[in-house]
């Protein structure tokens, strides 16, 4: 076959609320302080906790993915907080069942409220509303799984020309 190495980063978009949460910990977070300083020892406690609070939630709040395909492999990893990266999935793409566009009927058996097959479902998508994700069933430890992806056009072309009765392009 081909050797090739494609690699695509996904930034999840936040949720509305992230901002917010994040300017009411620490607001919160420096006012036991200052009450801690100028009050009572007992409200540093609180702003200690709140401060390391803001801390992981900054961390677990900013998500994002990287899909690694390499000759037959796709790697997905998880980078939280633009620091801490785990591997999530490394899959072997001869044992994909199907890759369309998430609204085809290639994956409607799979679908969550009018599908007749329940799967583990894995969502690396980036919530962007003008950007078109893809549904993967794919066996991953002897189990089928199904994976949300927002697959660019040069991946995309790849997978057809790899596997063209498996890959269902946007119509």
């Amino acid at each position: 076959m081909y050797n090739y190495k494609i690699v695509e980063q996904v930034k999840r978009k936040p949720k509305k609320a992230t901002r917010l949460l994040r300017r009411v910990m620490l607001i919160f977070a420096v006012f036991f302080l200052l009450l801690g300083i100028m009050i009572s020892q007992g409200f540093m406690l609180p702003g200690f906790l709140l401060v390391v609070l803001y801390f992981f939630y900054d961390i677990f709040s900013q998500k994002e993915y990287e899909y690694t395909m390499e000759d037959q492999t796709l790697t997905i990893d998880v980078i939280l907080g633009r620091r801490y990266r785990r591997t999530a999935h490394i899959l072997e793409l001869n044992s994909m069942v199907v890759t369309a566009p998430s609204a085809h009927r290639a994956v409607d058996a799979y679908r969550k409220n009018t599908g007749n097959i329940q799967l583990p479902k894995y969502d690396y998508t980036s919530y962007e509303e003008d950007t078109p994700y893809y549904t993967m069933i794919i066996m991953e430890n002897s189990q089928k799984i199904k994976l949300l992806l927002d697959l660019s056009e040069n991946m995309l072309q790849t997978l057809k020309k790899s596997y063209p009765d498996r890959v269902y392009l946007q119509e």
